[in-house]
């Protein structure tokens, strides 16, 4: 069995293994970091894949043509094999075998009628490619093993969002992982997970980090490092926000803080079993790999600077009674169900005397399921491309560069937070 504290476990995403000089820079990375160290490499889809992924699944659902899409899929993949291994077959078997998988099951897709409610189960059996393709090729490329992770991340039947059954999961990793790590480094996938039934299932948009963390977790790991395109956890996205600043360390409850409100660099699940177990997670760039990177941990700090996470792509849904009377304990009984049987998070709520609004991620298919269920009890009405704005440990000076000159739909502060929905509009130079 792994004895305690003498693993690490890397977590690689997608932007690090996006083409043949990603992968070879992963090499260099593993080879010169974990000489002394038994090693587990949970690595996500490469690229834009899960993407592509989708909108080929979407195709094949509706029974439309897929065929360019698919056909420029495999040229990509194989494409980077072929960069990295040459041309001798046996170095690709495993690759063409799961582009085959593939193939077949997008075949039957597409041959078959299926009903609307298998739309989730049916995502999960294809987008679940991207990883299983990305782990054939870094594996091949580190010479190391790769491993199937969805017997041993047992879940439940939610799809695109499984459930981890922690025992099960937790018996399965510590009795048969080990024995594989002491032959040398395993590269599993990230996002994924299994049935009892054998069926795929997923953890989650940007899961892989979830997935390091469960693993972590079962086997007691030393650290976990999550390499990135940026030097560390900061507090703002530098694709849309400028001047950023790099937090050093940082503690579990307010990077679990910042994840729930969306911060994009760590998946909101990811923190909780690794704080369980005193576990320390890393977030370091694989731009430049000895650079100091953060820290998160069991740890206390001073004030931080103001964390900006935005998101988009968002709904906010107003509720009202139709006969004017005040929402009460027992309408919002029925919005929250309805809410949690469509399965739509909510990222902020308000109530006034005579409504109730909510913001979510916008889904075209889950909001008219919601619509369906609540449209005969209430007047509803909803706006879709907008933006969710969080400035967690805010100031006056944080709220006023990103609130001027901008619509305000709803806004919302707490001690530390201040939230606020807007239409979307371009944020390059507000910070």
């Amino acid at each position: 069995m792994q004895e305690p504290h003498s693993l690490q476990v890397y977590k690689f995403g997608g932007a690090s293994v996006k083409d043949a000089a990603a992968i070879r820079n992963l090499v260099r990375i593993v080879r010169g970091q974990a000489a002394h160290s038994q090693l587990l490499i949970v690595v996500s889809a490469m690229g834009k894949t899960t993407n592509a992924l989708e909108e080929i699944f979407q195709l094949a659902f509706t029974a439309q043509e897929y065929g360019p899409q698919l056909q420029a899929l495999r040229g990509f993949h194989t494409g980077v094999a072929q960069e990295l291994f040459g041309g001798q077959a046996a170095e690709h078997r495993q690759l063409h075998q799961l582009l085959e998988q593939l193939d077949q099951l997008l075949a039957r897709l597409q041959q078959e009628p299926q009903p609307a409610d298998s739309f989730d189960q049916h995502y999960d059996q294809i987008i679940s490619f991207g990883e299983l393709l990305a782990t054939c090729i870094v594996a091949r490329a580190l010479e190391a093993q790769w491993l199937d992770c969805r017997p041993m991340l047992r879940t439940d039947h939610t799809w695109r969002e499984g459930r981890i059954d922690w025992p099960t999961t937790e018996w399965n990793v510590r009795d048969q992982l080990p024995p594989l790590l002491q032959r040398g480094p395993v590269v599993t996938q990230g996002f994924l997970g299994g049935t009892p039934s054998g069926h795929t299932t997923t953890l989650g948009r940007e899961g892989s980090d979830y997935t390091a963390a469960i693993f972590a977790y079962c086997l007691q790991a030393q650290a976990v490092t999550i390499w990135k395109d940026v030097a560390g956890l900061l507090n703002a996205d530098p694709k849309f926000f400028a001047d950023t600043v790099r937090y050093p360390e940082i503690s579990y409850q307010e990077t679990i803080e910042m994840a729930y409100y969306g911060a994009s660099v760590i998946h909101p699940k990811t923190i909780k079993p690794l704080a369980v177990r005193r576990i320390p997670l890393l977030v370091k760039s694989f731009l430049d790999p000895t650079a100091e990177g953060t820290r998160i941990g069991d740890c206390r700090h001073e004030l931080l600077a103001p964390a900006f996470i935005r998101k988009d792509a968002q709904c906010l849904i107003s509720f009202e009674s139709k006969d004017l009377t005040f929402i009460s304990e027992e309408n919002l009984e029925e919005i929250f169900g309805a809410l949690a049987q469509a399965r739509l998070k909510i990222n902020m709520m308000q109530n006034s005397a005579i409504s109730f609004s909510v913001c979510t991620d916008f889904s075209a298919y889950r909001l008219e399921k919601l619509l369906g269920q609540l449209r005969d009890q209430f007047t509803i009405h909803y706006n879709t491309e907008l933006e969710l704005y969080t400035i967690k440990n805010y100031d006056s000076a944080s709220v006023r560069r990103l609130t001027d000159g901008r619509e305000l739909l709803l806004e919302q502060r707490t001690r530390q937070t201040f939230q606020f929905v807007c239409r979307s509009a371009a944020v390059a130079g507000l910070i």
